[in-house]
């Protein structure tokens, strides 16, 4: 596979929607599988919009004694969570426009996604369905098939002149480290470019609106439109150091 335009971030959970805008403006994402596992993290949690706030949903792992565990090594603890997690989205977002078309389903990627009890099987499928959901059909693999080698801003260069990439588009929190490891990207004639990404307002069950939670809350409130709002998010991105 050859492409000009690559993203490379992890496999979150549930993830927000810019992580998904981010995959809508390549060509091909590399979900980055095989660096460590970070307790607390969007690797294992995310938000729901509830009465109090964003509340955090956080999928139970194995860490104990594991401190050095790749995400796509990290089991979970049990399928009991699925339980809860389905009670929460059902407690919150009944009375959500959408959430009689889409609920059933989701319940049954997320019990068929955590089955395999693997973290990384779990995220993937969900983001596989909520991409579907959201009109959004970028390629995605992971780079623990790609056996790239390399350390933080290299190994994502080589990543990227592993499938012929010319410009990789990052996450903004990238950037400190990605200036550092620059010539990695110059040697491999590579441009980078941040993402720039101003969350929507959109409509909720509960006001004031709250940014920044999971993208099933858009979904479960804008339902076909939930694509489209989600693109307007989106602004030109810019280049390191600008």
């Amino acid at each position: 596979m050859i492409v000009h335009t690559v993203a490379i971030t992890q496999p979150t959970f549930l993830s927000w929607a810019g992580w998904f805008d981010l995959a809508a403006q390549v060509e091909l994402v590399i979900l980055l599988d095989d660096v460590a596992f970070a307790k607390r993290s969007w690797q294992q949690r995310n938000r729901l919009r509830t009465p109090e706030g964003l509340v955090y949903c956080t999928v139970p792992v194995r860490s104990a004694g594991r401190r050095e565990q790749l995400i796509l090594d990290t089991e979970l603890v049990s399928a009991e969570f699925v339980d809860t997690l389905t009670r929460t989205v059902s407690t919150y977002y009944a009375r959500a426009p959408y959430f009689s078309r889409y609920f059933t389903e989701f319940c049954a990627v997320l019990r068929d996604s955590a089955a395999t009890g693997k973290l990384v099987t779990l995220n993937c499928g969900l983001i596989d369905w909520l991409a579907a959901k959201l009109g959004i059909n970028t390629p995605r693999i992971r780079s623990s098939d790609l056996a790239v080698e390399g350390k933080r801003g290299a190994r994502l260069a080589n990543l990227c002149g592993h499938v012929g990439a010319k410009r990789y588009v990052s996450p903004a929190g990238a950037e400190e480290y990605l200036l550092e490891d620059r010539g990695a990207f110059d040697e491999r004639g590579i441009e980078v470019d941040l993402q720039v990404y101003e969350h929507p307002v959109y409509r909720q069950c509960f006001e004031p609106f709250m940014p920044y939670a999971s993208v099933l809350d858009l979904l479960l409130n804008e339902g076909d439109a939930a694509g489209e709002i989600l693109r307007t998010g989106r602004r030109p991105p810019r280049g390191l150091g600008r």
